[in-house]
Order: structure tokens, then C-alpha cells, then sequence
């Protein structure tokens, strides 16, 4: 059994799930370091807290940070976000009773395992699912000007194929302010797939055989969610080549299913 007391936590990115854990250690009294980082969090980044932390004989604890130190496993414990989630892990390591674990544990732990779908899997409410993104967003730093401007962007969306196919231009990559408007189970305006283009990058909400494909056509990208079925992909290349082969493969299938 671990002893709590020798362990210092290390906190990767900011989302609703790290608050909660943040908050979580705050309870309990127990030491962690969290310098506010963003998604993407490299051990790193706290080398020379890591570095103490060993030589004081604690244990650090990583959570969610890229071991980029090479690190030995036997003087760290690492936690990623994988199943069970870091919050399910860190509760379990800190070896909390079973009654503490709470609705909000709950829907934080399936918001970061599989965004609204596992909300809804557990029995969430609509209002419980609102309060839960409203919150995520505002841990990942989203200010009210990127909110008003996502409302924005969607009232201008462009919807093609018979709502198929849903485009929307943002001026920032926070998505979450059009992908939270926009989602099924949420919105009469819902989209059955959806490419957001930013300056910077672009990212693609929809059917698990087009996330496949886009995968191979614009390499060096990011995808995952609940494949084969549905999922994301993103680029941090937005080349209008995107928007252009998503038309053309969601209207070859349209023609193939008339054929049928």
C-alpha cells in the first residue's frame, strides 16, 4: 500500500478533470506543484521540483505530463488519461472511501473519458451536461470574447448535403465554444459531422471512416474518440484541401447510397 504522505503531485494541462484533481489534493493536504499549464504538459517542465522531489526521498507523481526526463519507473508513479481516468486513479491513490466519490467526480470522469456521449451513457441530465462543459470550458482558459465569438461563428455556419456536412470558420482553435452549440443530444442545429477551420489549425467532429480517411490523406495530424463509430482528427495545417475532400467523399457517398 502506498504511504500518502511521501507523495508530491505534478499537474499536467488545464481541464475541468486537473481542477478536480487540484481541488481533490487540496482536501486531503496533499503537496503538488501546478505551474498552469496547457495541454501537452512535458515532466519537464517541473524538472528541477521533480529533481528536489526525488532527492527528499518523495515520490513524484506525474499527471498527465509527457515523461520527456526518462525517468525510472521505480521513482515515480505516472498517471495518464486512459482508462480509468487520472481522477479515478488519483482517488484511488490516495485511498479515499468509496463515499467519497460524488455525482461530480462522476460526470468530471466521463466528460474526460468520452466528452458528452459518456455523460449521457451514465444518465446525465441536460442541465447536468451543460454546468459540466460550461465548467470544462472555463478551466481550459476560454474567455467570454472566444464564447461570444463561437455563438458568432456558428449563426454563420455553412450547412451542406442536407446537414451532413457542417462547416464553421473560427478566428481561435478553442473549439469546444462550437462543438458544446452544436452537439446532438444539446442542439436543434445539431450537425452530423462538423469541420471547424481556425488560422492555425483545423479539426473534424464526425463519422469514424472519415476520421480514418482524413488520417492517411494529411498525415502528422491528431485524431482518436470513439473509433471505428465517431471520433476527432486535427491538423495544424488548415489547407483548404480539407474542406474540399470531405465535400467530395460525403457526396460520393450520398450518390452511392441513391444507386442502391
Amino acid at each position: 500500500m502506498t504511504n500518502t504522505h511521501n507523495l508530491t503531485f505534478f499537474l499536467g494541462g488545464h481541464d475541468l478533470e486537473m481542477l478536480t484533481i487540484r481541488e481533490l489534493l487540496d482536501e486531503n493536504g496533499i503537496p503538488y506543484y501546478d505551474k498552469g499549464l496547457s495541454w501537452g504538459a512535458k515532466a519537464s517542465d517541473y524538472k528541477e521540483e521533480i529533481k528536489e522531489s526525488i532527492r527528499l526521498a518523495h515520490i513524484p507523481v506525474l499527471v498527465e505530463l509527457i515523461d520527456d526526463m526518462d525517468i525510472s519507473q521505480q521513482k515515480v508513479i505516472i498517471i495518464d488519461h486512459d482508462r480509468p481516468t487520472s481522477l479515478h486513479q488519483v482517488f484511488e491513490l490516495l485511498q479515499l472511501p468509496n463515499e467519497k466519490w460524488s455525482r461530480w467526480f462522476e460526470l468530471v470522469a466521463a466528460n474526460d473519458r468520452g466528452y458528452i456521449p459518456e455523460m449521457l451513457k451514465i444518465g446525465a441530465a441536460r442541465e447536468e451536461i451543460l454546468e459540466i462543459r460550461r465548467a470544462d470550458r472555463n478551466a481550459q482558459g476560454i474567455t467570454e470574447e472566444q464564447e461570444k465569438q463561437g455563438t458568432e461563428a456558428v449563426r454563420k455556419a455553412e450547412v451542406l448535403f442536407d446537414g451532413k456536412l457542417t462547416i464553421v470558420r473560427l478566428p481561435h482553435a478553442k473549439t469546444a465554444v462550437v462543438t458544446d452549440l452544436l452537439y446532438p443530444a444539446l442542439s436543434k442545429n445539431a450537425y452530423e459531422n462538423l469541420l471547424v477551420i481556425s488560422p492555425d489549425e483545423v479539426n473534424f467532429f464526425g463519422g469514424g471512416s472519415l476520421i480514418l480517411e482524413l488520417n492517411v490523406k494529411f498525415p502528422g495530424g491528431w485524431y482518436g474518440g470513439s473509433l471505428p463509430e465517431y471520433g476527432f482528427w486535427g491538423h495544424g495545417r488548415p489547407t483548404p484541401e480539407v474542406s474540399e475532400f470531405l465535400k467530395r467523399r460525403i457526396s460520393d457517398s450520398i450518390c452511392l447510397k441513391r444507386t442502391q
